[in-house]
């Protein structure tokens, strides 16, 4: 089996960290969030990974071969931004058996060890939500298989949204379909989307099924960054337990990477400080602070510093008598 990874985005949503650095490079809990995809992977018959880049492409290749030089990654670059149905298309020369997309928003808890036996076409994962008109989701006949896909659906008659992993045992079929859109022009809101070119399989006789996971976690933007953060933390990449007694208190779950400096400071909970860092007198909690940041005097919370970016705060001077009541929200 190969796997394509789509990144070729300009994290729009995540900016001004994305204007220097490849939204998949974003650090979540001691790790970069392709990391954390990767990490799935260990240990699995996994060919090639085909990585789809864009803006600043170069990054994802040195962290690839620094960090996971045992994969064996090629490389595609999706220069014009059109869709994901032109990304996947792109890696046509790659792919010739069985193919898993995962697109680098998604963090997942599923079992993938059983593909190898799949009976259906293809696997879609999904996970109930209650609000799908920000997602794309798979509409389920009476007999238990996909009819149809709907991106951004205006009822909640489907509410199984698709997370953006796709297993498809017939890659070039897939890539049949995609060109077949691009052929025809198909396309949502102005862009040749995956689930279009799923639909058109789907109309050829295709079966595909879905597979529900528990775990979904997205770092699409901010607020959903520090979400996955702080499951992450959560769950096996607190590392609170190495730093007691270095001058600093820290309240788990936390992670700490080994050469930051904190001094005089509370840190956590929920509170990723990266290589280099230098905190003093500070208070951070629910934050995530990226390399070579400096860190005085301030109190932080639900929060992303950039890599070597300088916060400087004060202390505030009060003089509060009786029965007073001081906000600074």
């Amino acid at each position: 089996m190969k796997v394509i990874i789509p990144l070729a985005g300009f994290g729009t949503r995540l900016r001004p960290h994305t204007y220097t650095k490849p939204k998949p490079l974003i650090n979540v809990a001691g790790k970069a969030v392709l990391g954390h995809i990767l990490d799935k992977f260990v240990g699995m018959d996994v060919e090639e990974f085909i990585i789809v880049h864009g803006y600043l492409g170069e990054q994802i290749q040195v962290y690839m071969a620094t960090h996971y030089p045992q994969y064996h990654a090629c490389f595609v670059e999706q220069r014009e931004l059109i869709g994901q149905a032109d990304a996947i298309l792109r890696c046509r020369p790659f792919v010739h058996g069985p193919v898993l997309i995962v697109f680098v928003d998604t963090l997942f808890e599923a079992d993938l060890s059983g593909l190898a036996h799949e009976p259906a076409d293809a696997v879609i994962y999904v996970k109930e939500v209650t609000d799908p008109s920000r997602f794309g989701v798979a509409a389920i006949g009476p007999d238990g298989w996909v009819t149809r896909f709907v991106e951004k659906p205006k009822t909640l008659d489907n509410r199984l949204a698709v997370i953006g992993m796709y297993y498809l045992k017939d890659a070039p079929a897939l890539m049949r379909a995609c060109q077949e859109l691009m052929d025809k022009k198909i396309q949502t809101n102005d862009e040749y989307f995956l689930a279009d070119a799923l639909n058109l399989m789907i109309q050829d006789g295709k079966k595909f099924r879905t597979q529900t996971v528990d775990i979904w976690e997205d770092c699409g933007k901010p607020e959903t960054v520090l979400h996955t953060n702080r499951y992450l933390l959560e769950h096996g990449h607190d590392n609170s337990a190495e730093h007691s007694g270095n001058g600093y208190l820290v309240v788990p779950p936390v992670h700490i990477a080994p050469t930051a400096v904190i001094q005089h400071s509370v840190i956590g909970p929920y509170a990723t400080i990266s290589d280099g860092c230098h905190i003093t007198g500070s208070i951070i909690r629910d934050s995530i602070i990226d390399e070579d940041a400096h860190i005085q005097d301030a109190t932080l919370d639900q929060s992303l510093v950039g890599k070597g970016s300088v916060v400087k705060s004060n202390y505030r001077k009060l003089n509060v008598g009786d029965s007073s009541s001081v906000d600074f929200s």
